[in-house]
């Protein structure tokens, strides 16, 4: 079976490629991925290995734009479908997965006109844009927020160094892939407690705050392990008691998978609210808490979070990508 893989743009829909990829790889197969020469993709895949290929097409989002910027970026995009087509043709694709993001339009309306199986995976709880318009005319449509709830597919790393938290010592800050400035301003402003508390800090900053961060805590001579960005961050998770985070789903899911509780913090710009109802779906059940303000975040350090990381041992399962695999294989 040869399966085309397409979309990113953000770390959370390359981490869903990722996984998928690498349950591909251990079946012995290598899928293609057509991403854009905007956002993440290259950095995540052009040196990636288990790929036969990657294509990375110079796409650009259409909803961010206006008037004629608008109009021109959705003519390329099917300029670039009838590209897809021939790639399609030259790797012999039998079916799709979007992963989304607007990298993922060019190779989903190539696989519509061609009549090749679409399948979605939206990983928010509320569909993007691109996923509500092609949902009708997939085959298939994956998410973890809504039934029949497919587990996530989480890279195994997550998994294999989750464990079971009492108190918290050691506090995680984490803004996802790009960073998050309010993420960081409320560690600047709970450093110091922390420090006198003898609770120990590891703060992922993103590339643009990084120098500032950094410079915080060298100033005020507070121990903390800060970094920009790691894509082995599940080591990270594996070492922390209580993270501060945002609710984008991939982050949300890695942190179940890790039984880590978190304090989330969504991005309140972020499209149709989406990163408030990811948090809100394991608030709901009692697996993680909603940041109000930093006095919330103190009071916790004080508590006992076992309950909230054996609840989250329950919502999660380690065979998200097997499950979206097989069901792949089954349908086409």
């Amino acid at each position: 079976m040869k399966l085309l893989i397409t979309g990113g743009g953000t770390g959370g829909h390359l981490s869903i490629a990722k996984a998928i990829k690498t349950e591909l790889n251990s079946r012995g197969l290598e899928p293609v991925f057509v991403g854009s020469t905007a956002g993440q993709d290259r950095e995540w895949f052009e040196n990636d290995s288990g790929w036969e290929v990657c294509y990375f097409l110079p796409s650009s989002g259409v909803v961010n734009k206006r008037g004629l910027q608008k109009g021109a970026a959705a003519l390329n995009i099917l300029k670039l479908s009838w590209q897809c087509r021939e790639i399609f043709k030259k790797h012999k694709i039998e079916a799709v997965l979007s992963v989304g993001g607007y990298s993922a339009a060019p190779a989903s309306l190539a696989a519509i006109t061609l009549r090749t199986p679409l399948f979605i995976h939206e990983q928010n709880a509320i569909l993007g844009r691109l996923n509500r318009l092609l949902q009708p005319l997939s085959k298939e449509l994956f998410n973890s927020f809504i039934p029949p709830f497919y587990p996530y597919p989480t890279h195994p790393d997550f998994f294999a160094k989750r464990r079971i938290r009492k108190s918290v010592e050691t506090v995680l800050f984490l803004g996802g892939s790009q960073g998050a400035k309010q993420i960081n301003n409320i560690a600047i402003s709970l450093a110091p407690l922390l420090h006198k508390r003898g609770i120990a800090i590891i703060h992922q900053t993103g590339k643009q705050d990084f120098e500032r961060i950094k410079q915080f805590y060298e100033e005020q001579n507070i121990a903390a392990e800060v970094f920009a960005f790691d894509k082995n961050i599940a080591s990270k998770m594996s070492r922390a008691d209580l993270a501060i985070a945002r609710a984008g789903a991939s982050s949300l899911w890695e942190l179940a998978a890790n039984a880590l509780p978190a304090v989330f913090v969504p991005y309140p710009y972020a499209a149709a609210n989406h990163q408030y109802y990811n948090a809100k779906f394991f608030v709901d059940k009692g697996a993680g808490y909603l940041y109000n303000s930093n006095e919330d975040i103190i009071a916790l350090l004080d508590s006992s979070v076992e309950d909230v990381s054996q609840k989250l041992i329950q919502i999660t399962k380690p065979e998200g990508a097997k499950i979206i695999v097989d069901r792949i294989l089954e349908a086409i």
